[in-house]
């Protein structure tokens, strides 16, 4: 059976709603004004707009600035936030310093810019406000069950130091939508479907209905899940063909997609078909580690992931953990010495937050030298979300997003799990 061939939804009939509900479920009612229900383009200016978004006056002074782009180290550093973004940053002494601004003392720790962690589930505020604490200034969702995480994107715009900036991948493209049904009006039909959504209509309904509620990405999986133990991560769950019905649906409106994956095949089915960037990919092999680099496909192992399921009570999983965990690090290696471009995620979910820095540490012990590892995390990782401009260094039209950290990362990347402050949008957390 097929879904019934109704156009998508209009975005202005119910974006306002589907968030309302949303910010219920994450926990907060701060997404349901005028400029949540705004078109995406007007939403932005609306958060900067005077008395809207809150941002923040800060000068950060002393302390050794680190520029991931660049690898320079500045030592005695200052970086000046206006507004929320930096107006300038270098040596103390060359740089003009205004008064009257509060002024966050850095001297004797490394100064870095935000983090941004590129797979990541936040569905409570709880959890957003926990991911930027712990340095994930930016991050890109991979998906939640009714829309929370674009609710989450609201919140961040609003109010900065409560969420991380993000970009929404509202519900997954999954085969079996579960209870996600009931989060929308238009997925409602699906769950008459007797296969699930496999079909070129249904693959497209739910891509659709994702973009006209206001999604950034799309998610979807070519593999089972490793997390549940009655799975196997290496059973394929959509075609090529399918997996090209849902790029090119989320192409017609501009949008990329991330795609859960674990099998050689399967991987090699997701790049081919299009998708921006490979998550998880344990079995990645080196065709598909090729195609990746000559197409500019991203790879974000989430080896954070992957390690925590090496410590899982259930035998199945702590196993599963033990096999995929080194299989990954050189899947990592492979990609990174082939010039594949990385991005640092840790898929934290279900309430749990793991530190972005993490994520770099694991990178590092996969093989990549500290600089390149920290890159997975700033520069690389905000270019996959096209923050590139936005995000991942601490430069004059730069996000004021900065952690200060209790040591070297260069010469002991953990100290990215501890972040002494973090500072978002110019104020100081």
């Amino acid at each position: 059976m097929c879904v019934d061939a109704t156009p998508p939804p209009s975005p202005s009939l119910t974006r306002r709603g589907v968030l309302a509900g949303a910010a219920a479920l994450a926990g907060t009612a701060a997404v349901t004004g005028t400029a949540a229900a705004a078109a995406p383009d007007r939403r932005e200016a609306a958060a900067h707009a005077p008395g809207r978004a809150r941002s923040g006056d800060l000068v950060i002074r002393g302390g050794t600035l680190l520029d991931p782009a660049t690898g320079e180290v500045t030592e005695d550093a200052v970086v000046v936030i206006e507004g929320g973004s930096v107006r300038a940053a270098g040596r103390l002494g060359s740089v003009a310093v205004p008064d009257g601004v509060e002024v966050l003392d850095a001297h004797g720790r490394w100064i870095l810019p935000g983090l941004t962690d590129a797979h990541i589930h936040l569905s409570t505020a709880a959890e957003a406000r926990t991911a930027v604490r712990q340095g994930a200034t930016s991050a890109r969702s991979g998906s939640t069950s009714f829309y929370q995480d674009i609710a989450v994107r609201e919140l961040a715009r609003h109010s900065p130091e409560l969420a991380p900036r993000l970009r929404a991948a509202g519900v997954f493209v999954t085969p079996d939508l579960g209870d996600t049904v009931l989060a929308d009006p238009d997925l409602t039909p699906l769950a008459r479907l007797a296969e699930g959504v496999r079909s070129a209509e249904a693959l497209r309904r739910v891509v659709e209905v994702n973009l006209a509620r206001g999604a950034d990405v799309i998610k979807t999986r070519v593999n089972e899940r490793a997390g549940l133990p009655e799975q196997d991560p290496l059973v394929q769950v959509y075609s090529y063909e399918q997996l090209a019905e849902i790029v090119a649906a989320a192409r017609r409106r501009g949008k990329g997609v991330l795609c859960h994956s674990y099998s050689e095949k399967g991987c090699h089915d997701a790049v081919t078909a299009g998708i921006r960037s490979l998550e998880h990919g344990a079995f990645v092999g080196e065709r598909t580690l090729h195609e990746m680099r000559r197409r500019g496909t991203y790879f974000t192992p989430t080896l954070t992931a992957i390690a925590g399921l090496a410590e899982a009570p259930d035998p199945v999983l702590a196993e599963r953990g033990r096999t995929f965990l080194p299989v990954l690090k050189r899947a990592v290696r492979a990609a990174y010495e082939l010039g594949v471009p990385l991005a640092a995620g840790t898929d934290s979910s279900g309430g749990i937050v793991d530190p972005i820095g993490r994520e770099v540490e694991l990178m590092r012990s996969a093989g990549l030298p500290a600089l390149d590892a920290i890159r997975t995390a700033t520069t690389g990782a905000a270019r996959l979300l096209g923050l590139e401009r936005t995000a991942g260094r601490l430069a004059r039209g730069f996000a004021g997003d900065a952690v200060l950290l209790d040591g070297d990362p260069l010469a002991d990347v953990s100290v990215l799990t501890r972040p002494v402050r973090v500072v978002r949008a110019g104020i100081a957390l």
